[in-house]
């Protein structure tokens, strides 16, 4: 019996032990948001001031120190996110997460970002403010790696830190600017829908501009006042497996003082970016005698994309004008290493990179590059066919200053300034919204736009060899849509069809009207704008559109064939205002007879694999409205069924009772309990989280969200056949800036500051991002000091 109880003493004690380490292990991982530290080669003491919610407040008497303080807390907080975020364009995800990911670092080899950071780089003053501040940054980054604790994800996949490079901050833009694009999933689906079904197909899908829609409209005042397929498949497999965010579409808006309750302006801006653990945005606010900004970076960049201080503030929502262009080449039957052009054989570009691969041997890819860019048809096992496509992506072709624009952009202090950063934005195309304390509001599409020959259509596959498909010329910065200072008080943006200024269209994969028309009708409805009432103007989850769709279609049905119970739900859609809330019954209903009858229109025609692959696209929003008011058209006929020619009344009768009866199955049948709070929920993956024994660890969530795609409050989804909606687009943060009281102008994150798992801060935003809350962005430093904890850094 001793014996045995010292066995059990010996075993408690080792249990005891075991316990103590993991927890001394596990505190030892998270950041640190107090106390003093030394970093070399700073001038003088930095003071960081952790807010209640981890965001940092850096003062500093010297811009550098700021920046490397910055860099060091970033790391702390963001070091795996920043790690992934490098490693997308240099092709170094199959090192961290194996074989499964070597097309996805094959299709972002192939696209050249890494080689055009090296390039730019290579050209850069190094002597330049831009190039000392963002190296000051990278040594704060570095100190951290050196000296801090190695992130949980390091240990679990068995990663070893490296230091960061100046190279690696473009690669992080570069990333952001590519998935902005969406040619990449349009054009090619487009082309092989034109030459397998024929141009009437592609005449009844909603891909050009449509005038009756509404447009941004322009304002200039400066005073106050099979191959195909193929590629389409590798392509969407590749982008499947990114484990970190793309970024999609966004809303914004600023106000005048002339439609304010204070007289000043408010800007109001909510990107909406692929949700993941940890966040897209990192805040900061970072304050020098010289320099204030209060932003949100992106992982591994110094200068905020998103900012404000006492004198500006801006915004950014996606411009979705076309950049990328897709070009068949020509081999040299006699000579397989040229392809043709107008005038003669040139010879391919021949790059080849290695890409390791973890657990396995390391894999070679040879990329073959035209003048108009790398082939895709070496991207992925996918690509057959003989025919030699290139990419051509502005990004690549053109001098690249991004790296200039945003630094200037965060150091302007008034419109003239800042505006005259926006020309060296070449890509992504980005809708930049600027206010500020002086009165200016302002909207700038900003990218380099070019014009195309009347005769062509970027939409589809060109001519690479003719040379009568190249562009005729690069428009001026002048020539881009903007609207300065307009006599109708505000500018927005929702990723809709701008007007033109230069006499032609630009063309775009822009996204319905549908968010557009209901910011339009709320602005225009009313003067008196104020912090709260633009704060809940974002929430907005009113669809306009939805309701004019149901109306159209509820016509079609033969009522004599419907039950009590589907007519009792039937004219609750013909009342429904299209508002959605989590107890509503319309919205679900709604999008499973939407689903039924877009599945039973094109399904037939394009096969599952390129059915899902448009459901992705641009196009297949913009045609859902302009689809179904189509009396007669190409793609209501079932091409499977023989003999017969279907109608657009017989699509909806069979997709009303497919929905029906598939609502039954899943909830039963009594409709009250098909709440949208059953199928509309939102989960923010991390990488590791996929794993399921870790999924509760490291994602945050799932929650039932409100909201829908295409309303003001967009949390999008794409229909995957289930009936139920995971949200993976929407809001990446929530912001008003209100220069009658900026600050306490106010922000939201989806989950939570930081990316360490370990942190207080890692989801305590989570639940007031479901409900619709914010949190205030503080900029006064006696609140500042009054609240959180104290970091201190000092000279070596």
């Amino acid at each position: 019996m001793k014996k045995l109880k010292k066995l059990l003493l010996v075993l408690a004690s080792l249990v005891l032990i075991a316990i103590i380490g993991a927890f001394v292990f596990v505190q030892s991982l998270k950041p640190d948001y107090k106390g003093s530290k030394t970093l070399p080669e700073i001038s003088d003491e930095v003071q960081v001031y952790f807010d209640d919610y981890g965001i940092p407040h850096i003062y500093a008497q010297q811009q550098k120190d700021a920046f490397k303080a910055l860099g060091y807390v970033h790391a702390q907080d963001r070091l795996w996110q920043m790690e992934l975020l490098r490693r997308v364009a240099k092709g170094g995800l199959s090192e961290v997460f194996g074989a499964d990911l070597v097309d996805t670092d094959k299709f972002f080899l192939s696209l050249g970002i890494d080689d055009n950071s090296i390039q730019t780089i290579s050209k850069l003053d190094m002597d330049s403010e831009v190039v000392a501040l963002s190296q000051a940054y990278l040594d704060g980054v570095n100190q951290f790696i050196e000296e801090g604790p190695t992130p949980i994800e390091f240990y679990l996949t068995g990663l070893e830190k490296q230091p960061f490079e100046l190279n690696d901050i473009l690669d992080a833009m570069g990333y952001m600017a590519f998935s902005f694009a969406m040619a990449h999933k349009t054009d090619p689906l487009l082309t092989e829908i034109k030459n397998n079904l024929g141009e009437r197909y592609i005449q009844d899908l909603a891909v050009y501009s449509d005038t009756s829609t509404v447009w941004i409209k322009n304002y200039r005042n400066v005073q106050a006042d099979t191959l195909e397929n193929n590629i389409t498949a590798a392509v969407f497999k590749a982008l499947q497996k990114l484990p970190v965010p793309q970024f999609e579409g966004s809303n914004s808006w600023v106000l005048s003082p002339g439609k304010t309750k204070s007289g000043k302006v408010i800007l109001a801006n909510d990107p909406h970016i692929s949700y993941a653990q940890p966040s897209v945005w990192y805040e900061a606010h970072v304050h020098t005698p010289t320099y204030e900004k209060y932003g949100c970076h992106i992982a591994g960049v110094p200068f905020p994309m998103l900012a404000h201080d006492r004198k500006l503030a801006y915004g950014m929502t996606m411009f979705e004008n076309d950049d990328i262009d897709f070009y068949y080449e020509q081999t040299n039957p006699a000579d397989s290493t040229q392809y043709k052009t107008e005038t003669g054989w040139e010879d391919y570009e021949i790059v080849t990179k290695e890409i390791k691969v973890k657990d396995a041997k390391p894999v070679t890819l040879t990329i073959r590059k035209t003048r108009h860019g790398p082939l895709m048809n070496n991207i992925a096992k996918q690509i057959e066919g003989e025919t030699p496509v290139a990419m051509s992506w502005v990004y690549t072709q053109r001098e690249n200053k991004v790296l200039d624009a945003v630094y200037e952009m965060c150091h302007a202090t008034n419109l003239e300034e800042f505006e005259s950063a926006l020309p060296k934005i070449h890509a992504p195309g980005l809708n930049i919204m600027y206010g500020d304390a002086e009165g200016n509001v302002a909207w700038w599409a900003t990218a380099q736009l070019y014009q195309m020959p009347d005769s062509v259509s970027t939409k589809m596959i060109m001519d690479g060899s003719s040379g009568k498909d190249e562009p005729i010329r690069y428009l001026d910065f002048s020539e881009n849509p903007a609207a300065v200072n307009p006599p109708w008080n505000y500018v927005y943006s929702a990723n809709n069809q701008p007007d033109s200024i230069s006499g032609m269209l630009y063309p775009g994969y822009y996204l319905p009207e549908n968010r557009a028309m209901r910011i339009v009708q709320l602005l225009e409805s009313k003067d008196g704008w104020d912090r709260q009432s633009t704060s809940e103007m974002m929430l907005d989850a009113t669809s306009l559109v939805n309701p004019a769709l149901v109306a159209e279609l509820i016509k079609l049905l033969d009522v004599t064939h419907l039950d009590d119970d589907q007519l009792v739900q039937v004219d609750a859609l013909r009342n429904w205002d299209g508002t959605y809330t989590l107890d509503g019954v319309n919205p679900t209903l709604y999008h499973r007879c939407e689903y039924f009858v877009v599945k039973n229109t094109f399904l037939d025609e394009l096969g599952e694999e390129k059915f899902n692959q448009f459901l992705g696209t641009h196009v297949f929003k913009r045609q859902i409205a302009y689809g179904a008011q189509m009396q007669t058209g190409a793609w209501w006929d079932n091409v499977l069924t023989e003999n017969h020619v279907e109608t657009r009344e017989e699509i909806v009768l069979k997709s009303f009772a497919e929905a029906w009866q598939s609502l039954v199955d899943d909830f039963g049948p009594d409709a009250s309990q098909w709440t949208w709070d059953k199928v509309h929920t939102l989960e923010m993956p991390h990488p590791i989280g996929q794993v399921e024994s870790l999924r509760s660890f490291f994602n945050v969530g799932p929650y039932p969200v409100n909201g829908t795609r295409e309303v003001i409050n967009n949390m999008n989804f794409t229909y995957d056949g289930t009936g139920y909606h995971k949200v993976n687009v929407g809001p990446s943060t929530r912001r008003v800036v209100d220069f009658s009281d900026v600050e306490n102008s106010v922000s939201i994150l989806p989950t939570g500051q930081s990316g360490n798992p370990f942190s207080a801060h890692y989801k305590d935003q989570a639940e007031m991002f479901i409900a619709g809350e914010y949190r205030k962005m503080m900029m006064n430093k006696e609140e500042i000091q009054n609240s959180g904890s104290l970091l201190t850094f000092r000279p070596e």
